[in-house]
C-alpha cells in the first residue's frame, strides 16, 4: 500500500577563511581585420581567436557579429570560451574592444567572476550578449578602416578558497533542482529546495522539515510573498541576495518584508543585512515605518539609525 501525501501550513506572524591561492593573468586579443566582410553572419555563428595558455588552462575569445542569440536585438556578442576539459575553473575577466586604426575604445566592461564548467555546455563560455551595438561597429567602419580588436584581462584563479566557489555551486543546485527533496507552495508558487541544507542554516526550517510527518515531502507557506521567499532562498544558499532597485520605493517594502522573513527563520545574518539596507534609505517619508518595524523585530541597530534621523537637525 503507498503512503500518503500530506501539506503542512506554516504561518509566518505578521510582527516578528582564510586560504592561500594563486592568480595567473593573461591578456587574450582578437584581430577583426575587416568588420564589413563579416557582418552578414547569422544568430550564433562565430570568429575565434587563437588559443591562449593561461593558468594551466586554453582559452579563446569569440566573437558573434550577428550575435549569439535572438536576445541579442541588433549588437553583436563577445564570449570567453574555455577549452580545457577539466574541472570547474574559477575566473575574473574584462572584455573591451577597441577601433584598431584610431585606438577608439567602442567597448567596455567592468571585471566579472565566473566559474567556467566545460562539463556543462552552458557554462564553458561566459561573456557579454550586447557586446557592441552593429550599427555603431558599420557606422565607424565606413568612415574609415573597419578593424577592430577584441582584449580580454583574463585571471584564473588557482586553489581558491572554498568559501568563493561554494556560494555559485550552491545557487546552481538551486536553481536546476536536482536532489532537492520538499516543495515549498508560496501562494500557488512552488519552490524545490534540499531540506539538509535549509536545516543547517535555519533552526526554524530544521524543526519544520524534521518534525513533518514521514512522506510529507511538501509545504505550504502562508503570509510570505514568493518574490520575498526566492530572495531568502537564494541567501541561505548563497549568503547574496539577487539585483533589486529603489524604482517606486520597491527596495524599502522589499527590505522591509524580507526582515520579517529573516527574523522569524532565525536568519541572523540575512536580519543584519536587511536593517543595514533600511537604514541607508531612512528618510521623513518612511522613518515612522520603519522606526515601528525596527521595534516589532528588536532591531536595535536600525532603531538606533531612526532615533539618530529624528534628532537630527536637517
Amino acid at each position: 500500500m503507498g503512503k500518503s501525501s500530506t501539506t503542512a501550513v506554516v504561518r509566518v506572524p505578521e510582527t516578528m577563511s582564510s586560504s592561500s591561492f594563486k592568480e595567473h593573468t593573461d591578456t587574450l586579443n582578437l584581430e577583426v581585420p575587416d568588420y564589413l566582410q563579416i557582418k552578414d553572419m547569422g544568430l550564433g555563428e562565430f570568429v575565434t581567436s587563437r588559443v591562449f595558455p593561461v593558468g594551466g588552462y586554453e582559452w579563446e575569445i569569440r566573437f558573434y557579429p550577428g550575435g549569439k542569440d535572438r536576445h541579442c536585438a541588433g549588437n553583436a556578442s563577445a564570449y570567453v570560451f574555455c577549452r580545457s576539459q577539466v574541472t570547474d575553473v574559477s575566473t575574473r575577466f574584462t572584455l573591451s574592444m577597441l577601433h584598431t586604426k584610431g585606438q577608439v575604445q567602442v567597448a567596455s566592461f567592468d571585471p566579472r567572476k565566473r566559474v567556467f564548467s566545460p562539463k556543462a555546455t552552458r557554462y564553458n563560455e561566459w561573456g557579454h550578449p550586447k557586446f557592441v551595438e552593429r550599427a555603431k561597429m558599420e557606422s565607424l567602419s565606413q568612415l574609415g578602416e573597419g578593424c577592430f580588436t577584441i582584449l580580454c584581462v583574463l585571471t584564473v584563479v588557482m586553489d581558491e578558497p572554498p568559501s568563493l566557489e561554494l556560494p555559485s555551486h550552491l545557487e546552481r543546485m538551486l536553481e536546476d533542482g536536482r536532489g532537492a527533496d520538499v516543495t515549498f507552495s508560496v501562494a500557488n508558487q512552488e519552490f524545490r529546495a534540499h531540506s539538509f541544507l535549509l536545516a543547517a542554516r535555519s533552526p526554524v526550517f530544521a524543526a519544520q522539515l524534521f518534525d513533518l510527518m514521514e512522506g510529507v515531502r511538501r509545504v505550504e507557506i502562508a503570509d510570505v510573498e514568493p518574490a520575498i521567499f526566492k530572495m531568502m532562498l537564494q541567501y541561505v544558499y548563497t549568503e547574496s541576495l539577487p539585483p533589486y532597485d529603489d524604482e517606486g520605493g520597491n527596495n524599502i517594502r522589499v527590505m522591509q518584508h524580507l526582515l520579517v522573513a529573516a527574523n522569524w527563520y532565525d536568519l541572523g545574518r540575512l536580519k543584519l543585512v536587511c536593517e543595514e539596507e533600511l537604514r541607508k534609505r531612512i528618510d521623513s517619508e518612511n522613518i515612522a515605518t520603519v522606526s515601528a518595524l525596527a521595534d516589532q523585530q528588536q532591531c536595535k541597530r536600525l532603531k538606533v539609525a531612526c532615533m539618530d534621523f529624528k534628532s537630527s537637525p536637517k
